[in-house]
């Protein structure tokens, strides 16, 4: 099955040593408005998630959300978390660490697009 969102080894790598710290975590694709378009990492829970968010899935067994309106116009695509130094989002865990995720993406290609969940 094809997956909408997976991490590089350095995300999974950081977000280890976040849990480490800070226990169990979540993200949500944040969409452009305090921190730009980061993905936002923060301690499960903090972060109310409701009808308007997509569970795009897991990365290193962390919950992945998106709000609805951001998915449809995303949804062509899979996200590739990854990690660079850096200042991170203000609101993000990952800041203190002079590191930041980051949010690539690729297309699709119609094999994939047909294995995906709706």
């Amino acid at each position: 099955m094809t997956e909408r969102v997976v991490a590089t080894a350095a995300a999974l790598a950081l977000i280890r040593q976040l849990e480490k710290k800070h226990g169990p975590l979540m993200f949500h694709q944040s969409g452009g408005c305090c921190d730009g378009s980061s993905p936002m990492c923060y301690p499960e829970g903090d972060l109310l998630v409701g009808d308007q968010d997509v569970l795009l899935g897991h990365i290193g067994g962390v919950p992945f959300y998106m709000m609805r309106s951001q998915f449809d116009y995303w949804k062509h695509t899979q996200l590739i978390i990854d990690v660079v130094d850096g200042r991170g989002g203000m609101f993000s865990l990952e800041g203190v660490e002079g590191k930041r995720f980051l949010t690539r993406s690729r297309a699709f290609t119609p094999e994939e697009t047909a294995q995906l969940q709706p």
